[in-house]
């Protein structure tokens, strides 16, 4: 009967721990899911932070004016980016932003630059371009105060 109890006991703390360990490794995909995340913000010390990045590799967050079309504009400001999970980015903005403005703050790869670690992309360039996933830009769109 105690070896019954034993093996019962044993099977049971297994089967829970393997379930916390793969309910954990969920939650961390999940929490760890490519895309930048953040809030309508002052821009009125000349920058623009991003809450959370998760990017699939180095790269950088770039900011574009926007407007209803939401399509991405001029860079403002970028900011590099390391692999994984990146807290309260924060862009130098390179030119003045008004309160009002629709800023898009989008992942950029570090690609096809001449010079690693140097940002190099204009509108429509390939060089240090923006990413996709599923076929959409990874971006969002925030507010200037």
């Amino acid at each position: 009967m105690k070896k019954h109890i034993k093996t019962t006991a044993f099977l049971t703390a297994a089967l829970v721990s393997g379930a916390l360990a793969s309910g954990s490794a969920l939650a961390m995909e999940h929490g760890n899911k490519v895309g930048v995340w953040g809030d309508d913000q002052s821009v009125s010390e000349g920058t623009v932070t991003a809450k959370k990045v998760v990017a699939e590799e180095n790269g950088w967050l770039v900011v574009h004016r926007t407007d209803e079309a939401m399509k991405p504009g001029p860079v403002v400001a970028y900011a590099p980016l390391k692999k994984g999970k990146n807290m309260d980015v924060a862009a130098i903005l390179t030119e003045e932003v008004a309160s009002g403005d629709k800023l898009m703050l989008m992942i950029h790869n570090e690609e096809g630059g001449s010079k690693t670690g140097i940002f190099e992309y204009t509108l429509g360039a390939k060089e240090d371009g923006p990413i996709r996933k599923d076929g959409k830009l990874v971006m969002t769109v925030i507010t200037a105060k």
